[in-house]
């Protein structure tokens, strides 16, 4: 059995790799991949040879082939068909995640099926929308707040999605790309530019990835308030000013990171219900215009280096494969 992979070469250089599929054994299922997805913040840093020695084994995705900075196999973004295994999986739709490759054998386990009602184009969400719960499981958003959220990437624009499903409360994307604000109306939203943001917040969710939106993210809060911090940086130096408000106002700054289930739901929650739980908030086809691009799997070697530079603009981008896809239109 022998599928295609992606692989990380060298950094910035990728290459399509013919691979040999393990004999499934009785608990594993045989998966062909119908579509995946870039994870661009954290894909971008691992492409560009960007992941600390010390983040290498805590960076590690579940089916990661090889080490960073490369030759490596990486991604966690993909839904395919299930073409062998367990009879109440046999034929279902299921996320993985798996790297981009055409086909891949994995434990039962690993999969989590595609619920009715959720496109498999939108399904590619499923691990950013379940990085999303995890945040806001870590700083939950109470009735009424003020929201604000630094960064309108997938991530941030899901997490938006999220927080606004909560009564009462007030969100407000901020970017520094006005042509963000479509996206953020069609995610029933508010956006504001950073100088134009409304200040007060009770929570701001910083998903940028800059010093500057981690600075601004602080400045928009009421006392007492929270910064939930999202953004992973790679090698990136981070600069904040902590004067000012920080101390006086009693300023918090916390980090969240999906490795693990949030602490408040972590003895009545597992990983697999936790993605669980985001494919089954896909059902809402708002998301859909988190879907900005897309191209065939063969083409991942030039087009991952356009998406890293941002010559090729897209929220979230996906790859295509021979196996068929479920095309959803997409009008943001």
């Amino acid at each position: 059995m022998r599928a295609r992979a992606f692989w990380l070469r060298e950094p910035g250089a990728g290459e399509i790799r013919d691979v040999s599929l393990p004999t499934p054994r009785p608990d594993d299922v045989v998966v062909r991949t119908l579509r995946s997805a870039v994870s661009r913040g954290t894909e971008s840093l691992v492409f560009g040879g960007r992941v600390p020695a010390s983040q290498h084994d805590a960076l590690r995705a579940p089916f990661q082939d090889g080490d960073f900075p490369g030759p490596v196999k990486y991604g966690y973004l993909n839904v395919g068909r299930v073409e062998e295994g367990p009879a109440d999986l046999l034929g279902r739709d299921v996320f993985c995640l798996h790297p981009h490759q055409t086909a891949y054998v994995v434990p039962a386990g690993a999969v989590v099926p595609v619920p009715d009602g959720v496109p498999v184009a939108r399904a590619v969400l499923a691990g950013i929308v379940e990085t999303a719960v995890n945040a806001l499981w870590d700083a939950p958003p109470l009735l009424g707040d003020r929201i604000a959220v630094v960064g309108a990437g997938v991530l941030g624009c899901s997490v938006a999605r999220l927080a606004s499903r909560v009564p009462g409360t007030s969100v407000t994307l901020v970017d520094v790309d006005a042509s963000r604000a479509p996206v953020a109306a069609a995610l029933g939203v508010d956006f504001a530019l950073p100088d134009d943001a409304p200040p007060g917040c009770d929570l701001v969710v910083h998903t940028s990835a800059t010093s500057a939106g981690l600075q601004r993210s602080l400045d928009l809060l009421a006392s007492e308030g929270t910064v939930l911090e999202l953004s992973w940086y790679g090698d990136e130096p981070t600069t904040v000013s902590l004067g000012g408000s920080f101390h006086s106002g009693r300023l918090a700054l916390r980090a969240s990171q999906v490795g693990r289930v949030a602490p408040a739901r972590r003895d009545s929650r597992t990983t697999a219900q936790r993605l669980a739980l985001a494919l089954d908030l896909l059902r809402d086809d708002a998301f859909d215009c988190l879907l900005t691009g897309e191209s065939p799997f063969e083409d991942l070697p030039e087009v991952m280096p356009r998406l890293v530079s941002r010559e090729l603009p897209a929220l979230c981008h996906s790859v295509t494969y021979p196996a068929g896809v479920e095309e959803v239109p997409c009008s943001a």
